[in-house]
């Protein structure tokens, strides 16, 4: 596999970029500002870009604590629309999932909202808005939480690498255009330049048989990565935050928007040569993450132990419930005959006028009712059909679930399942947490223009 270095329209590497975090501890107070900045995304002689971040970065401010501490931020709103934030993954009260309209009211321009809650699942999750998604995620409107296990494992490093794309335009602004129906009926919003931490290329030094825990996040609204490692092992630890049961090594890695891979790697590759991470495109592979190998070398480890699991719910699937979800919709399949919106009737055109492309069971956009109504401590079972042609990453709000596998086995836990093309899949999950919970695709394209329901756990 040729790896070759990425150019930004006619631009250079970028330099070395570090992803610390804030030392957040139980009873801190973190401020997280939502607001316009100037930040350096692209090479050096393009200027900087105007952007919505959260504390003037992005990724945004990082947060880090350890499982059981109790999380309390404030969020200020800086922009000129309301905003929310949503904590990506986390198992949490339902006043606090930052859904404006469902959990809580939209926090207006210079307004603020505070979230507090104790964070019960160690893991790697993210925050991000959940109004006018689009446009505020591709803005720049994101950042990692962390949350650390009480005896985590034994690492010469714990890297975070943010995954993002930008549709920029030749002069290295963020390019207008949120409500392209284009991006909505089709694939949704791909960006033409791609960066990780914020730059185009990570690179680091590291010796001969190191061994990182890497924190994969993916927080573009559409692509799919693929990613390769050359001079690296990797291991996976974990998906969505949640530990393997058991660990496997891994050649590469797929990551669907919203979602999180936690990997162990050790550094293969020998003094003078480089270890790399890169993106397998259409053109070719490309290196995201550079590891420059100098030094005297480490001694080799054992293959890596599990992660302590969390305390996730028992799964009763024998007489479970089951509640089927037809994805219709979108360029070269169309909506069904019928198809309404938000439970209202309307025709074909009336729906493309107001933006709506997209159904789950003939029904665009939030209804009244939802979805699936389960009673606490209730397995549902929910058979997704994905009829459209092209991919969906699946998210459920407030609880993860597990994939119930051709033949009956188990699928590990998520929050968030990429349903490709003509697939069908089954998921499985406990109504453990009482509220009302979004259930959408993570396409925030797709979310807006009809692909956003709930479930209500009574």
């Amino acid at each position: 596999m040729r790896i070759k270095r990425r150019e930004f329209l006619a631009g250079v590497a970028a330099a070395p970029v570090a992803m610390g975090g804030v030392s957040a501890r139980a009873g801190d107070a973190v401020t997280l500002e939502a607001a316009p900045a100037r930040v350096q995304i692209a090479p050096a002689e393009y200027g900087q870009t105007q952007v919505w971040a959260y504390n003037g970065r992005v990724p945004g401010t990082p947060l880090r604590y350890r499982q059981g501490d109790e999380l309390s931020a404030q969020l200020v709103n800086g922009l000129e629309q309301g905003t929310t934030v949503h904590w990506h993954g986390l198992r949490l009260p339902n006043a606090m999932d930052g859904v404006p309209g469902m959990t809580q009211p939209l926090v207006v321009p210079g307004d603020g909202f505070d979230y507090r809650f104790t964070l019960r699942d160690a893991g790697t999750y993210w925050y991000h808005p959940h109004a006018n998604s689009l446009e505020q995620i591709s803005r720049g409107l994101a950042g990692v939480l962390v949350v650390d296990e009480n005896t985590p494992p034994e690492v010469d490093d714990d890297q975070t690498l943010v995954l993002d794309d930008w549709r920029m335009t030749d002069a290295a602004a963020i390019h207008p255009g949120f409500d392209n129906r284009h991006d909505m009926s089709h694939a949704g919003r791909l960006g033409n330049y791609i960066t990780v931490n914020g730059l185009p290329e990570l690179t680091r030094e590291l010796h001969p048989g190191a061994r990182l825990r890497l924190r994969l996040v993916n927080t573009a609204t559409a692509r799919v990565f693929r990613l390769r490692f050359d001079g690296l092992k990797a291991w996976l630890l974990a998906l969505d935050g949640m530990p393997l049961e058991d660990v496997a090594e891994t050649p590469e890695v797929v990551i669907a928007p919203a979602q999180r891979v936690d990997l162990l790697v050790d550094v293969t590759a020998a003094t003078g040569e480089e270890a790399l991470i890169a993106s397998v495109e259409r053109d070719g592979a490309y290196a995201m993450a550079i590891y420059r190998v100098a030094g005297q070398g480490a001694v080799p480890r054992d293959v890596p132990a599990p992660l302590p699991p969390n305390d996730m719910p028992v799964l009763a699937l024998d007489g479970a419930r089951s509640v089927p979800v037809v994805i219709e919709g979108g360029a070269m399949r169309g909506l069904p005959e019928g198809a309404t919106w938000q439970g209202t009737k309307m025709d074909m055109r009336q729906l493309a006028e107001a933006g709506q492309f997209w159904a789950f069971n003939g029904i665009s956009g939030v209804p009244e009712a939802p979805l699936i109504e389960a009673a606490l401590g209730e397995t549902v079972r929910v058979p997704m059909a994905n009829r459209t042609a092209f991919a969906h990453a699946m998210h459920l709000h407030g609880t993860h679930f597990r994939e119930v596998l051709p033949g009956g086995g188990m699928g590990p836990w998520r929050d968030t399942l990429l349903v490709n093309l003509g697939e069908s899949r089954e998921i499985a999950f406990a109504a453990e947490n009482p509220g009302d919970w979004m259930f959408h695709c993570h396409m925030p394209a797709h979310q807006m223009s009809g692909m956003m329901n709930w479930i209500r756990v009574v």
